[in-house]
């Protein structure tokens, strides 16, 4: 088994130590490196191989929102999974917007970060429950969803897909929630992608909260 290589970004050493003596009790996690903040990140995913990076939100020098956008501009496939407060709603956004897989409150328990690790590293949205409706409520709401489903021609199955992988549902999850197969999921998250113009599921997500399609 492939284990998942993890590089976590802090600019408090304490954390930092912290989650490299909790995440390497994990036998299917290999942490290949801790940083200071997102440029240095970005920096050390150039000379590393690297899966998955768990980074803090707020940082001097290069913070999670602007560590994303110059990781993900450099290394698309790359997951990021941040680390925020409950507090830090715009940013989380920001974050979203630029590819980030996700988010988790920094009191998470370690079970909750390593299963979020993993969620991330199969390419699904990780989204914190008690921070997923502040997210929404934050988000402009300018034009009803109904006129978007309208105007990208989105059907009730497609509406629902997006529904559900803003409540970061897997593909299978969706499938056994739906009752369709696996492929007939992918190919209607291929169709919505599409339609909509965007590259990933996470635009997905965005897409969904920013119309209010998210409950």
């Amino acid at each position: 088994m492939d284990k998942i290589k993890v590089l976590v970004v802090d600019d408090e050493k304490l954390i930092r130590e912290g989650l490299r003596i909790i995440l390497s009790s994990y036998e299917d996690i290999d942490l290949v490196g801790t940083c200071e903040n997102g440029r240095e990140a970005l920096e050390f995913i150039r000379k590393n191989d690297v899966d998955v990076v768990l980074m803090d939100i707020r940082m001097p020098v290069c913070d999670g929102v602007l560590g994303t956008r110059i990781i993900k501009e450099e290394f698309e496939d790359v997951k990021i999974l941040i680390l925020t407060t409950f507090d830090d709603r715009e940013y989380i956004y920001e974050a979203l917007k630029y590819g980030a897989s996700g988010y988790l409150l920094k009191d998470s328990s370690y079970d909750l970060i390593y299963e979020g690790i993993k969620v991330a590293a199969k390419g699904s949205l990780v989204v914190h429950p008690k921070v997923a409706g502040t997210i929404i409520s934050s988000v402009s709401r300018d034009e009803d969803y109904l006129e978007e489903i309208e105007k990208y021609g989105l059907t009730d199955r497609e509406v629902t897909i997006i529904k559900e992988i803003a409540n970061g549902l897997s593909n299978k999850e969706i499938a056994k929630k739906l009752y369709l197969s696996e492929g007939t999921v992918k190919n209607n998250i291929s169709t919505i992608l599409s339609k909509l113009d965007l590259r990933d599921r996470t635009q997905i997500a965005i897409f969904a909260f920013k119309v209010g399609l998210s409950k």
